[in-house]
């Protein structure tokens, strides 16, 4: 006999959870099951549908510790096809990913599906049609309670969400989570914006920045899913312990196919072993440099003295000089990337060959230009007036060489820069030269002029506001046929050449025309935490306006002063505290205090891991050195020394902003400890 339906409402949505996961596990095997032996006649096409069904496989995998829904919408009319109403309620249960029964009929919506924007959009006074908006709470991977929104009945109070606050506020530990149950409608628009535009979005501490521009990938990888196969995206972020911080979000919504990358290891064409001073890497980021060394690439072009003779059997070709310098002037004034030139130019001599045979009365075809194009006269004019270039051995030559930089950087840099720009000593080679970071995005540009960059399809760029414009073009030139993601906060740049604002970053970055948003309405922290970070606004960004917080945590902030012979022992003490509550906790100190405190913290027998290792239940404390705090979060953090922090930066400003990440990295609980007195701007 079949089973007799449950009453309890809760129970009933259990059911359908573990109906749905049963399916999932279906559809899983169906793909497992394909044999491909019958439809591929060769062995490319074998080997590729091969790689797409292992990567269907992947994308279906049932995830413990992820529930497969968050949420159910109840409509107050049927929803088409074509997603018009109709008549008769619909309900739909919103999730990560879309799963169906045997018949096809779907038993959990993308969130991505347009029939799934209600879910962040719909409120009271814009119902969109939502009778019931539900959301579920989860433990431990068990669903354990619903809660209901009446979108439709006016008598409804209009109450806060208590399961949202708690998906918000839930311990973390591990890598980043995604937010897909928790998205707020302002950041439901970014992550919806159609792909054919660049997108900035300027973002305070806590806003979910990183998070909304990984939801976006994620969201137009759905619904452009067969163009962003064809050309590729690309995450960039600031350092590797980021990257592996964020690295789970997109494989926990079914996509795995995106890329990860620090701008150096964009640029990695040199191996990085020196380090500029500050002001030598400032002006190697500067824009200027571009066409410093687009006079550098173009410096070896000379024009013929000597005509071009061309012998074909017993007749002789002759290319006068003033014809050559034609081809040559007008190859210059194009523009156009000079190996592309290189390649073009004795295309160009041999069809003026051509030309002069067909008026000796002979007719030659395309097998002859391109023969001639390969004779060893034409070469010989090539090689003499558009040299090969290698971009690194150039790049490696204008920073040794100052007569070479001087002729190139003539009224583009002064005098004091060139020598600010050159190296103390002299590269010997391209293998054993001490290149540094900014030297890279040099060779990078080079590069560029020579060969241009192949274009992806989307690029999201976290915390962009650190990049110099010589990055920015560096990334640009990966985006040019497509579209970007810009995610930053100019209240949080910690490097001399940090981004004044976003308009000038995005000319940098090719994209003029990006729309810019402002996120100023906080999830993560906590009002009392972020509050008091805001003190340092007026110093380190004038004009930007001050983030406030959804979240009311009285008693999230604690500032004590201790005495400098104990502060070690005050820091440990602090530690085991944040330790005895559930949840991530971060140890942050300016990079200088790191060892002692690591010593420290070793001997009192507290283990603790480094930024982009992942934590875990058993090891939930990690030292975080400042320089590598941004774009990380902790349930609780301790903050060690404010003034060490601000002083271990080249200037005030760059350390004021230190400081202020380095307060805005706790979602629930923040304690200030020092000895020094606290910096003037907080207060």
């Amino acid at each position: 006999m079949p089973a007799t339906p449950t009453t309890d409402p809760l129970q009933r949505e259990r059911d359908h959870l573990a109906a749905s996961r049963a399916a999932l596990r279906a559809m899983r095997e169906d793909v497992e099951s394909l044999d491909i032996r019958d439809v591929t006649s060769t062995w490319v096409t074998a080997l590729v549908l091969q790689n797409q069904i292992e990567a269907r496989i992947a994308a279906l995998a049932d995830l413990s510790h992820t529930p497969l829904f968050f949420g159910r919408l109840d409509y107050l009319h049927a929803i088409s096809e074509e997603l018009s109403e109709g008549s008769g309620g619909e309900s739909f249960y919103i999730g990560r990913r879309h799963v169906h029964d045997g018949d096809g009929d779907p038993m959990v919506i993308d969130w991505r599906a347009p029939v799934s924007q209600p879910f962040y959009r719909a409120s009271r006074t814009e119902p969109l049609d939502v009778e019931r908006r539900r959301r579920f709470g989860y433990t431990g991977g068990e669903l354990t309670a619903y809660e209901d929104e009446h979108l439709s009945d006016p008598a409804e109070d209009d109450s806060a969400s208590a399961l949202l606050a708690a998906e918000i506020e839930k311990p973390r530990v591990g890598p980043m989570r995604d937010i897909v149950a928790t998205i707020q409608p302002e950041q439901d628009e970014i992550v919806r914006a159609d792909i054919s535009g660049t997108l900035c979005v300027q973002g305070a501490p806590g806003t979910g920045k990183t998070a909304v521009g990984l939801h976006r990938v994620a969201y137009l990888l759905y619904a452009h899913r067969e163009r962003l196969a064809r050309t590729g995206t690309l995450v960039i972020g600031p350092n590797n312990a980021f990257l592996s911080y964020i690295e789970q979000v997109l494989p926990a919504l079914g996509e795995l196919d995106v890329a990860q990358a620090t701008v150096q290891q964009l640029v990695g064409h040199v191996e990085v072993r020196g380090e500029d001073s500050p002001e030598a890497a400032r002006l190697k980021g500067d824009a200027r440099m571009a066409e410093v060394l687009r006079r550098a690439v173009r410096s070896g072009i000379a024009l013929p003295t000597e005509p071009c003779v061309v012998i074909r059997g017993s007749r002789r070709w002759r290319v006068p000089v003033h014809e050559l310098t034609g081809i040559i002037e007008e190859l210059k004034g194009r523009e156009i990337r000079y190996g592309a030139a290189a390649e073009a130019l004795p295309q160009r001599i041999s069809h003026a060959v051509l030309l002069k045979m067909e008026q000796g009365g002979e007719a030659p075809d395309d097998r002859v230009q391109d023969a001639v194009a390969r004779n060893a006269a034409v070469k010989a004019v090539v090689k003499a007036c558009w040299p090969a270039v290698d971009p690194a051995k150039l790049v490696l030559r204008l920073l040794s060489e100052p007569e070479f930089l001087a002729a190139c950087a003539d009224g583009v840099l002064s005098a004091e820069e060139q020598a600010a720009v050159l190296w103390p000593k002299r590269g010997r080679s391209v293998k054993t030269a001490r290149w540094t970071a900014a030297d890279a995005v040099l060779v990078d540009e080079a590069t560029d002029l020579v060969r241009r960059t192949a274009s992806l399809g989307h690029v999201v760029l976290d915390e962009a506001q650190d990049l110099s414009p010589m990055q920015y073009r560096a990334v640009g030139r990966r985006c040019t046929t497509g579209s970007a993601t810009v995610l930053g906060d100019l209240a949080q740049g910690t490097t001399p050449w940090a981004t004044a604002s976003w308009p000038e970053a995005l000319h940098h970055l090719g994209k003029p025309a990006a729309h810019i948003e402002e996120l100023t309405k906080g999830f993560r922290v906590p009002e009392e935490v972020i509050a008091y970070a805001s003190r340092l606004l007026p110093s380190i960004a004038p004009g930007l306006n001050p983030a406030g917080s959804v979240r009311e945590a009285p008693g999230s902030l604690t500032i004590r002063q201790v005495a400098e012979e104990g502060r070690a022992e005050a820091v440990v003490a602090a530690c085991r505290r944040a330790l005895e509550r559930e949840g991530s906790t971060g140890l942050i100190a300016a990079d200088a205090r790191v060892p002692e405190l690591a010593e420290a913290l070793t001997q009192a027998g507290l283990a603790h891991l480094a930024p982009g290792t992942e934590t875990s239940a058993e090891a939930r404390l990690t030292l975080v050195p400042a320089s590598l705090a941004k774009g990380l979060e902790y349930d609780y953090v301790v903050l060690d020394e404010p003034a060490a922090v601000v002083a271990g930066e080249p200037d005030e400003r760059t350390g004021l902003r230190r400081l202020y990440v380095a307060l805005t990295r706790a979602v629930s609980g923040l304690e200030v400890l020092h000895a020094e007195p606290l910096p003037e701007q907080l207060g």
